[in-house]
């Protein structure tokens, strides 16, 4: 059996990754993948249950360090449970964020260190590595007028000062720079169908080249 094909999408906050999440998985099973999509933090009981404490706006005492491990116990469980079980069976997974966003959120946005959190990961995503990490590359200050302007409950990560979110925005576009052959970089801006777009013909094409033809 192939073994699966893992797809991150990752981006700051109003980038619409669960959005595209949902357009790019229905836009696979028209052409007959079988598909999981997910997220983190959860994506399981264990892991939803990490993410209601990670979120809560209540929890305003949080340590940083606390909330990157935290972050990575919820992504060992994720992997153990969800995805490499899903492409062991040759499934495709798209996970609405994964490691990078522990860097960019920890390691940039908190100042703990790109490497540190690397580290502190290691265990938990046990080799396991984004076949392609798409960015929905999006402004920070258009990013949270979406985020505010939206129906859904602002969380603790909504609520952060604006220097952290730019500190976030440029820990994405260094993990691109740095790991541009996994990385597509999609600029958010534009309309939903556009962005879903320009996301199916980066997918379509690795996934093409994968099967030795085009998509």
């Amino acid at each position: 059996m192939t073994r699966g094909f893992f797809i991150a999408i990752e981006g700051g906050e109003g980038a619409g990754k669960s959005t595209q999440a949902k357009i790019l998985a229905d836009r696979l099973r028209e052409t007959a993948y079988d598909v999981v999509v997910t997220r983190e933090p959860g994506g399981t009981r264990i892991g939803e249950r990490i993410r209601a404490i990670t979120h809560d706006t209540e929890n305003v005492d949080l340590h940083a360090k606390t909330e990157a491990y935290l972050m990575a116990a919820s992504r060992a469980q994720h992997v153990t449970e969800i995805i490499e079980p899903a492409l062991a069976s040759g499934k495709i997974v798209i996970c609405d964020r994964f490691l990078d966003s522990s860097i960019a959120y920890q390691g940039y946005g908190r100042k703990l260190g790109a490497e540190k959190i690397t580290e502190l990961n290691a265990l938990a995503v046990d080799g396991i590595i984004p076949d392609i990490t798409i960015l929905l590359d999006v402004p920070v200050d258009v990013g949270l007028s979406r985020r505010n302007g939206s129906h859904k409950n602002l969380d603790r990560l909504d609520t952060q000062q604006k220097d952290f979110y730019d500190r976030v925005n440029d820990g994405y576009r260094t993990l691109a720079k740095r790991n541009s052959g996994r990385y597509g970089v999609i600029d958010a801006t534009r309309s939903i169908p556009d962005v879903a777009s320009r996301i199916w013909s980066v997918v379509s094409e690795v996934l093409g080249k994968r099967n030795g033809k085009a998509n």
